[in-house]
């Protein structure tokens, strides 16, 4: 991340003046618990989340996040800066061909798998800020990562309650406050080494840092929750300083929907049901002119969550359905895909139990199936499999030494495939171990 002259040609002001606060407040160019929000609120990390380190949110978490990360107990400088530093193994059942990636060995790879900086916190009563940057050893590059900026306040009307505000950030669902969605969704950690599933619906992130929005969001009475916005692209100069990856040129502006229905169905448990929507049209050449590439994504999704007695044991189950439809009025004439309308379909489902935020279990499914395109894919990208991850935080917790300033979390997760790009045979030569140490600061 760098301090840039921004040339966007996008229109709307305060969204601009909004994310270009965030890299002057910076003076450089998956929400996860920083130290900063711990000394801001003066509670411990798991107080906003599950495990300690989240990114999954507690209902304290949730609030805390709609409020615009701006709850602050006594005085004192805000925002603030924290750093996390992810140090990982990466073994896959066959060596991959050629290497792992530039410079690595075919298999059995240690790496930075990562390396951040971010600015946190309170910054007026009304007006806070989640800023990241980062460094990967694989590709050697410092840049800027997920940032949203908010501006959040109550209302009442009658008997009834609210919180309202608007997000500026630079990833589609990145704003939303359950973790079923894609910018904060399971897996939080895996490996930038192994292979991954050939395709996705674009709102699982293939736009994320490369996209400024801007979205008005409300939760009434703690049950009901609306938020409607829309992303446009940044432009590749500036993306090139920052080191993001450009998408392409969005045409007008792509529309983001987001409802969630939150029922408390005890003190301790609550059951969310939601839907969202985004349709973005994209220009890959951005030459002015051509074609665009028309997507239309529609999800819902499901959160449940229990906590035990003083948080004791905690479950959550998650799922999320997309479903994409693709007009590739772009690709299909310039001869990249053999087909110019396509399906993708993406299920996620994942269940996590933790005992005293310390020892953690999770399995996990997913499956993306779509229709076959030998350009685009290269045959079928129907990919599914499954996952388990044990995971287990020595530091970080409320009793835990240094707290809130020294926090662990040592991973173990195992990734296994049934079918990879529509094979089911050697589908197993891509199954995945990863052991990761990931500090917090």
């Amino acid at each position: 991340m760098y301090l840039l002259k921004w040339k966007s040609t996008w229109k709307w002001g305060g969204a601009y003046a909004a994310l270009a606060l965030v890299l002057v407040v910076f003076g450089i160019p998956q929400a996860q618990a920083i130290p900063a929000y711990a000394q801001q609120t003066r509670t411990a990390c798991e107080a906003c989340h599950v495990g300690a380190f989240g990114p999954q949110l507690t209902p304290f978490g949730r609030e805390f996040k709609l409020l615009g990360y701006t709850l602050k107990v006594g005085s004192g400088l805000t925002p603030k800066v924290s750093a996390m530093v992810v140090e990982a193994f990466t073994h896959t059942q066959a060596p991959q061909k050629g290497g792992a990636a530039p410079g690595y060995a075919p298999n059995n790879n240690w790496s930075m798998a990562q390396a951040s900086l971010f600015l946190g916190g309170h910054i007026t009563d009304h007006l806070g800020v989640f800023a990241q940057a980062t460094y990967s050893q694989n590709g050697k590059v410092f840049g800027w990562d997920n940032t949203d900026i908010r501006y959040a306040r109550r209302a009442s009307f009658g008997t009834h309650s609210a919180i309202w505000g608007i997000s500026v950030n630079n990833n589609p669902s990145l704003s939303d406050i359950y973790n079923s969605t894609p910018a904060w969704g399971y897996p939080y950690m895996g490996s930038d080494l192994a292979p991954g599933a050939p395709a996705a619906p674009m709102i699982m992130g293939a736009l994320a840092q490369g996209v400024v929005g801007a979205s008005a969001y409300t939760q009434i009475d703690g049950k009901w929750y609306f938020e409607a916005g829309a992303y446009r692209s940044l432009s590749q100069a500036f993306l090139n300083r920052v080191n993001a990856d450009y998408p392409g040129l969005i045409s007008s502006a792509a529309p983001y929907l987001r409802f969630a229905y939150q029922a408390n169905l005890s003190p301790t448990s609550y059951l969310e049901v939601g839907a969202l929507h985004f349709a973005p049209k994209i220009n890959p050449t951005a030459v002015a002119g051509q074609p665009t590439d028309d997507y239309k994504d529609y999800g819902i999704d499901a959160n449940y969550q229990w906590f035990g007695t003083n948080s004791k044991h905690i479950v959550t189950v998650q799922a999320l359905y997309l479903h994409e439809q693709q007009t590739l009025n772009n690709t299909f004439t310039v001869g990249g895909s053999s087909n110019l309308n396509n399906t993708l379909d993406a299920i996620n489902l994942n269940a996590e139990y933790w005992y005293e935020n310390t020892y953690g279990v999770t399995i996990a499914a997913m499956t993306n199936n779509g229709s076959s395109d030998n350009l685009l894919y290269g045959g079928s990208p129907d990919t599914g499999g499954g996952m388990v991850e044990l995971d287990w935080n020595p530091f970080g917790k409320n009793d835990s030494w240094r707290q809130p300033f020294i926090n662990l979390r040592v991973g173990l997760q195992y990734t296994f495939y049934s079918k990879f790009s529509g094979m089911t045979a050697n589908a197993s030569d891509n199954n995945t171990t990863y052991i990761s140490f990931w500090t917090v600061f």
